[in-house]
């Protein structure tokens, strides 16, 4: 589960780069879409930030889909999103890296690298640090800022 599979990998990250397009821009948050997947490559949910509430972060939004038999198949899944899990959030105490440990999910690839526009993001360090196999695709991080233009860099 550690390698990159860079073909499906790099098709299911443009899905969830595709899925920021559905957020309503603010100028306080990024406009971001995941999704997770098993490793036998069925999509188990997707999400996106805003998506019922305007303090959703994408990640939360996939995970709250999840019923529990997709719970039961995160200890094997791949959580593709189009910017870097946060580590630090205002709008809710647990951050969407928490999430992703206490969920079990090992492994998560992403676009682009949090810009520190809002807060210091060390989400991919972190999950990195707790063993979490984390891979970045940075030449798509220009189709992730593609949802963020509403946003000054």
């Amino acid at each position: 589960m550690t390698a990159a599979n860079a073909p499906d990998d790099r098709r299911r990250l443009e899905e969830a780069i595709a899925l920021a397009s559905r957020c309503t821009p603010k100028a306080t948050s990024f406009c971001v879409g995941a999704t997770i997947v098993d490793a036998d490559g069925t999509v188990l949910a997707t999400g996106y930030s805003g998506r019922f509430d305007p303090h959703d972060h994408a990640e939360e939004t996939a995970l709250n889909e999840l019923d529990d038999a997709g719970r039961a198949r995160l200890t094997t899944a791949t959580l593709y999103t189009s910017l870097e899990p946060c580590s630090s959030r205002a709008s809710r105490p647990v951050t969407c890296t928490e999430h992703i440990l206490r969920a079990g999910i090992p492994r998560v690839v992403f676009a682009l690298s949090e810009p520190d526009l809002f807060v210091d993001c060390v989400g991919a360090a972190t999950l990195r640090a707790a063993g979490v196999d984390v891979i970045q695709f940075e030449d798509l991080a220009h189709a992730a800022w593609g949802a963020n233009q509403h946003l000054d860099r």
